[in-house]
């Protein structure tokens, strides 16, 4: 049983953006190492962009910053 979890900031991701993420990564699975489509669970979370950061450096700073 496959599970993935995408992690994205919290920045308005719609019901179907979700939607087809969930449908991307389930069938990404099936074509690459021919799982289950049906076993295989896909957990969406999204993230404050103050609780992420890269490179040292908040997300919502980064964006200010034109990073």
């Amino acid at each position: 049983m496959p599970y993935v979890n995408i992690k994205v900031t919290r920045e308005g991701v719609s019901q179907e953006q979700k939607k087809q993420l969930i449908e991307g990564a389930t069938q990404l699975l099936v074509d690459v190492l021919g799982k289950n489509p049906s076993t295989t669970v896909v957990v969406i979370d999204e993230v404050e962009m103050e609780n992420w950061g890269v490179g040292g450096i908040p997300v919502d700073e980064r964006r200010k910053q034109g990073l």
